[in-house]
């Protein structure tokens, strides 16, 4: 894997850094290769339980797209026609966007700075965010003459409600934590110093939960985005009896009747 991104597997925890941080986390293609890789790595990992994704450095969690590279694979399209320069969505970001959505685990992102364009994408593909007090997000497109890839069209408008993700999508601007902690895009807004520590309390103690009921739960909630009540409670009937028959299921009961901690496995 590339220096670009290190991975890391420690006590059912997977932790993905981008490390880009003097380029402020820009996703250039090696960056992009290697965070996909990366994510999939720990989705497909049953030895992973619980995904941190985080980043290098204290300004950026990452800016999106790395420009720089970018106007120079634009020049390259021109001169041969072939317009891949924009296949990355399909190649990349989508990709990454399934496997952090998708994961039957836990995904938490800790945003160390600004998130906009792309690394606000994966950052709302998290199933939970938490925040810097000095972080900011952009949508970022529209300044750059694009429609929203990476999820957001999907994600921005499930989180702070269609209305007002027409206007950050059509005026970009930044967002400071607090004020994305009030529309529902940060879970929490910590104290910049305490961020990883918080981060990595939180993760780890997802990846020593029930890992069996939180893929339902993340399954439940995604199905019933986008379907009636009278399917969303079939499907939590399907849900809730795969959880039930679930080791840590019964291991929960008998803490509960014991009146002890229960130990989870993960199964």
């Amino acid at each position: 894997m590339a220096d670009t991104v290190l991975y890391e597997v420690s006590d059912g925890l997977a932790t993905i850094t981008l490390n880009r941080p003097e380029a402020m986390n820009a996703l250039n293609i090696e960056t992009k290769v290697a965070l996909r890789d990366a994510v999939r790595s720990a989705a497909a990992d049953d030895a992973v339980r619980a995904v941190l994704l985080t980043a290098a450095g204290d300004r950026a969690f990452c800016v999106g797209q790395d420009l720089k590279e970018h106007i120079g694979l634009l020049a390259a399209d021109r001169e041969t026609g072939s317009g891949q320069t924009m296949s990355t969505v399909r190649e990349h970001y989508n990709p990454i966007v399934r496997a952090l959505a998708g994961a039957e685990k836990p995904v938490v992102a800790a945003v160390n700075g600004v998130a906009a364009g792309a690394g606000l994408g994966f950052a709302l593909a998290a199933d939970y965010r938490i925040v810097a007090d000095t972080a900011a997000f952009n949508t970022s497109f529209a300044g750059v003459a694009l429609t929203a890839d990476s999820g957001i069209s999907w994600t921005l408008p499930r989180v702070v409600g269609p209305g007002r993700a027409a206007d950050l999508l059509l005026f970009p601007r930044s967002i400071r934590a607090q004020e994305a902690y009030e529309l529902g895009i940060a879970t929490r807004v910590v104290p910049a110093a305490d961020l990883r520590a918080e981060a990595e309390k939180t993760a780890r103690a997802l990846a020593e939960g029930p890992t069996v009921a939180y893929a339902a739960l993340k399954e439940a909630m995604a199905y019933g985005l986008t379907h009636s009540l009278s399917e969303t409670l079939d499907k939590e009937d399907e849900l809730q009896s795969r959880a039930g028959a679930s080791e840590d299921h019964a291991i929960a009961v008998r803490a509960f009747v014991e009146k002890g901690k229960p130990k989870y496995l993960g199964r």
